[in-house]
Protein backbone atom coordinates (compact mmCIF):
# COMPACT_ATOMS: atom_id res chain seq x y z
CA UNK A 1 0.00 0.00 0.00
CA UNK A 2 1.45 3.34 -0.97
CA UNK A 3 0.32 5.88 1.40
CA UNK A 4 0.49 8.84 -0.98
CA UNK A 5 -2.05 6.67 -3.45
CA UNK A 6 -4.12 6.04 0.03
CA UNK A 7 -6.99 8.48 1.55
CA UNK A 8 -8.64 8.00 4.85
CA UNK A 9 -12.66 9.44 4.80
CA UNK A 10 -14.13 9.26 7.56
CA UNK A 11 -15.68 11.70 10.19
CA UNK A 12 -14.83 13.91 13.01
CA UNK A 13 -14.81 11.67 15.78
CA UNK A 14 -13.30 8.79 13.53
CA UNK A 15 -10.54 11.15 12.23
CA UNK A 16 -9.49 12.42 15.48
CA UNK A 17 -8.04 9.27 16.53
CA UNK A 18 -6.94 8.40 13.24
CA UNK A 19 -4.63 11.51 12.43
CA UNK A 20 -1.80 10.89 15.03
CA UNK A 21 -1.36 7.42 12.89
CA UNK A 22 -1.86 8.50 9.90
CA UNK A 23 2.11 7.33 7.69
CA UNK A 24 3.09 10.85 6.01
CA UNK A 25 1.70 11.85 2.70
CA UNK A 26 -1.71 9.94 3.34
CA UNK A 27 -4.69 11.97 2.17
CA UNK A 28 -7.92 12.49 4.32
CA UNK A 29 -11.62 14.10 4.01
CA UNK A 30 -13.93 14.59 6.24
CA UNK A 31 -17.47 14.17 6.29
CA UNK A 32 -19.80 15.82 8.34
CA UNK A 33 -20.79 14.32 11.20
CA UNK A 34 -24.54 15.12 11.07
CA UNK A 35 -24.82 12.79 8.28
CA UNK A 36 -25.15 10.07 10.76
CA UNK A 37 -28.73 11.15 11.14
CA UNK A 38 -30.16 9.68 7.74
CA UNK A 39 -28.20 6.64 6.65
CA UNK A 40 -29.42 7.02 3.25
CA UNK A 41 -27.56 10.99 3.06
CA UNK A 42 -25.00 9.70 4.74
CA UNK A 43 -24.53 6.74 1.62
CA UNK A 44 -24.73 9.05 -0.94
CA UNK A 45 -21.98 11.61 0.39
CA UNK A 46 -20.10 8.86 1.17
CA UNK A 47 -20.45 7.76 -2.81
CA UNK A 48 -20.25 10.91 -3.87
CA UNK A 49 -17.10 10.87 -2.30
CA UNK A 50 -15.65 7.70 -3.08
CA UNK A 51 -16.13 8.70 -6.54
CA UNK A 52 -14.37 11.86 -6.27
CA UNK A 53 -11.71 9.99 -4.68
CA UNK A 54 -10.88 6.62 -6.87
CA UNK A 55 -9.58 9.60 -9.35
CA UNK A 56 -6.71 10.09 -7.24
CA UNK A 57 -5.94 6.80 -5.20
CA UNK A 58 -5.69 3.55 -5.29
CA UNK A 59 -6.86 2.92 -2.02
CA UNK A 60 -9.51 4.13 0.09
CA UNK A 61 -9.95 3.92 3.98
CA UNK A 62 -13.66 4.34 5.17
CA UNK A 63 -13.39 5.49 8.57
CA UNK A 64 -17.46 4.21 9.17
CA UNK A 65 -18.87 0.40 10.56
CA UNK A 66 -22.03 -0.59 9.11
CA UNK A 67 -23.59 2.37 10.47
CA UNK A 68 -27.08 1.83 10.32
CA UNK A 69 -27.01 0.27 6.95
CA UNK A 70 -25.37 3.52 5.22
CA UNK A 71 -22.76 1.51 3.88
CA UNK A 72 -24.44 -1.12 2.54
CA UNK A 73 -24.44 -0.51 -1.69
CA UNK A 74 -21.29 1.12 -1.71
CA UNK A 75 -19.48 0.43 -5.10
CA UNK A 76 -15.76 0.81 -5.51
CA UNK A 77 -15.75 1.71 -8.82
CA UNK A 78 -11.57 2.08 -9.45
CA UNK A 79 -10.23 1.45 -6.46
CA UNK A 80 -10.23 -0.41 -3.41
CA UNK A 81 -12.21 -0.03 -0.30
CA UNK A 82 -11.04 -0.57 3.05
CA UNK A 83 -13.40 -1.31 6.06
CA UNK A 84 -13.65 -1.83 10.03
CA UNK A 85 -16.19 -5.14 9.80
CA UNK A 86 -17.70 -3.49 12.51
CA UNK A 87 -21.32 -2.52 13.26
CA UNK A 88 -20.43 1.03 14.60
CA UNK A 89 -17.61 3.39 15.57
CA UNK A 90 -17.47 1.96 19.22
CA UNK A 91 -15.53 -1.14 18.71
CA UNK A 92 -13.29 1.03 16.62
CA UNK A 93 -12.31 3.01 19.50
CA UNK A 94 -12.50 0.06 21.51
CA UNK A 95 -9.91 -1.61 19.30
CA UNK A 96 -11.30 -4.86 17.98
CA UNK A 97 -14.86 -6.37 17.18
CA UNK A 98 -14.12 -8.78 20.44
CA UNK A 99 -13.82 -6.19 22.70
CA UNK A 100 -16.94 -4.70 21.72
CA UNK A 101 -19.11 -8.21 22.13
CA UNK A 102 -17.38 -8.05 25.70
CA UNK A 103 -18.69 -4.81 26.61
CA UNK A 104 -22.09 -5.38 25.31
CA UNK A 105 -22.17 -8.67 27.24
CA UNK A 106 -21.34 -7.41 30.42
CA UNK A 107 -23.50 -4.27 30.45
CA UNK A 108 -26.02 -4.07 27.14
CA UNK A 109 -27.52 -0.95 28.28
CA UNK A 110 -24.54 0.51 28.08
CA UNK A 111 -24.62 4.52 25.98
CA UNK A 112 -20.85 5.36 25.28
CA UNK A 113 -18.96 8.64 25.07
CA UNK A 114 -15.56 9.86 23.71
CA UNK A 115 -14.15 12.86 23.17
CA UNK A 116 -14.90 13.04 19.60
CA UNK A 117 -18.59 12.49 20.38
CA UNK A 118 -18.43 15.26 22.96
CA UNK A 119 -16.87 17.88 20.48
CA UNK A 120 -19.31 17.58 17.81
CA UNK A 121 -22.10 17.64 20.90
CA UNK A 122 -23.48 14.45 20.04
CA UNK A 123 -24.12 13.44 24.35
CA UNK A 124 -27.52 12.91 26.20
CA UNK A 125 -26.71 16.44 27.86
CA UNK A 126 -26.93 18.36 24.28
CA UNK A 127 -30.02 15.98 23.21
CA UNK A 128 -31.50 17.29 26.41
CA UNK A 129 -30.95 21.01 25.63
CA UNK A 130 -32.15 20.61 22.17
CA UNK A 131 -35.31 19.12 23.44
CA UNK A 132 -35.90 21.83 25.97
CA UNK A 133 -35.11 24.66 23.33
CA UNK A 134 -37.70 22.69 20.89
CA UNK A 135 -40.79 21.46 23.19
CA UNK A 136 -39.70 22.54 26.57
CA UNK A 137 -38.27 21.33 30.01
CA UNK A 138 -41.33 18.80 30.77
CA UNK A 139 -41.55 17.81 27.15
CA UNK A 140 -37.76 17.20 26.92
CA UNK A 141 -37.60 15.12 30.63
CA UNK A 142 -40.12 12.81 29.10
CA UNK A 143 -38.66 12.37 25.68
CA UNK A 144 -34.69 11.73 27.47
CA UNK A 145 -37.01 9.30 29.85
CA UNK A 146 -38.10 7.19 26.88
CA UNK A 147 -35.05 7.43 25.03
CA UNK A 148 -32.49 6.04 27.85
CA UNK A 149 -34.65 3.69 29.42
CA UNK A 150 -32.97 0.71 28.84
CA UNK A 151 -29.46 2.65 29.20
CA UNK A 152 -28.17 1.91 32.71
CA UNK A 153 -24.48 2.65 32.05
CA UNK A 154 -22.49 5.30 30.82
CA UNK A 155 -19.27 4.21 29.65
CA UNK A 156 -16.26 6.99 28.63
CA UNK A 157 -13.62 5.07 26.40
CA UNK A 158 -10.41 6.64 26.76
CA UNK A 159 -8.49 6.37 23.74
CA UNK A 160 -5.07 7.80 25.34
CA UNK A 161 -5.08 11.33 23.69
CA UNK A 162 -3.88 14.38 25.73
CA UNK A 163 -6.27 16.58 27.45
CA UNK A 164 -8.70 13.76 28.25
CA UNK A 165 -9.57 15.54 32.46
CA UNK A 166 -12.52 17.96 31.11
CA UNK A 167 -13.91 15.21 28.67
CA UNK A 168 -14.07 12.87 31.40
CA UNK A 169 -15.96 15.23 33.73
CA UNK A 170 -18.22 16.22 31.50
CA UNK A 171 -19.20 12.49 30.61
CA UNK A 172 -19.29 11.81 34.52
CA UNK A 173 -21.75 14.60 34.79
CA UNK A 174 -23.84 13.82 32.23
CA UNK A 175 -24.34 10.20 33.70
CA UNK A 176 -25.00 12.00 37.01
CA UNK A 177 -27.68 14.07 35.32
CA UNK A 178 -29.42 11.08 34.03
CA UNK A 179 -28.72 8.82 36.83
CA UNK A 180 -26.52 6.38 34.76
CA UNK A 181 -23.62 4.42 36.40
CA UNK A 182 -20.56 6.07 35.51
CA UNK A 183 -17.27 3.70 34.37
CA UNK A 184 -14.20 4.81 32.47
CA UNK A 185 -13.20 1.82 30.02
CA UNK A 186 -9.59 1.83 27.98
CA UNK A 187 -9.83 2.39 24.51
CA UNK A 188 -7.62 0.50 22.48
CA UNK A 189 -5.73 2.04 19.10
CA UNK A 190 -5.33 -1.86 17.70
CA UNK A 191 -7.88 -1.32 14.96
CA UNK A 192 -6.57 1.89 14.07
CA UNK A 193 -3.19 0.69 12.99
CA UNK A 194 -4.34 -2.22 11.84
CA UNK A 195 -6.52 0.07 9.17
CA UNK A 196 -3.86 2.53 8.24
CA UNK A 197 -1.47 -0.22 8.04
CA UNK A 198 -2.55 -3.47 7.39
CA UNK A 199 -2.55 -6.32 7.54
CA UNK A 200 -6.49 -6.03 6.79
CA UNK A 201 -7.21 -9.25 8.32
CA UNK A 202 -11.04 -10.54 9.05
CA UNK A 203 -11.70 -7.73 11.05
CA UNK A 204 -11.51 -6.04 8.13
CA UNK A 205 -13.69 -6.21 4.96
CA UNK A 206 -11.94 -5.16 1.52
CA UNK A 207 -13.62 -4.90 -1.38
CA UNK A 208 -12.06 -4.64 -4.95
CA UNK A 209 -12.47 -2.44 -7.81
CA UNK A 210 -16.04 -2.96 -9.59
CA UNK A 211 -17.97 -4.86 -6.56
CA UNK A 212 -20.45 -3.11 -4.04
CA UNK A 213 -20.76 -3.63 -0.54
CA UNK A 214 -23.59 -6.23 1.00
CA UNK A 215 -24.88 -6.37 4.41
CA UNK A 216 -23.20 -10.14 4.23
CA UNK A 217 -20.20 -8.98 3.64
CA UNK A 218 -20.45 -7.90 7.23
CA UNK A 219 -21.45 -11.42 8.81
CA UNK A 220 -19.13 -13.20 7.87
CA UNK A 221 -15.70 -13.46 7.14
CA UNK A 222 -15.42 -14.77 3.67
CA UNK A 223 -14.06 -11.87 0.82
CA UNK A 224 -15.89 -10.22 -1.25
CA UNK A 225 -15.76 -12.11 -4.96
CA UNK A 226 -12.80 -10.85 -6.63
CA UNK A 227 -10.85 -10.02 -3.50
Amino acid sequence: MDPKRTKVIACATVLEELRPFMPAGMDYELLDFGLHLNPNNLRNRLQEAVDASCRFNDTLLLGYGLCSLAVVGLESRDCTLVVPRVDDCIAIFLGSPQAYRAQAKKEPGTYYLTKGWIEVADTPCDEYARMVAQYGKKRAGQLMRTMLKNYTRLAYIDTGRDDQERYVEHARKTAEKFNLKFEILPGSNELILKMLTGPWDQDFLVVPPGNKISYLDFKNSTPVPGN
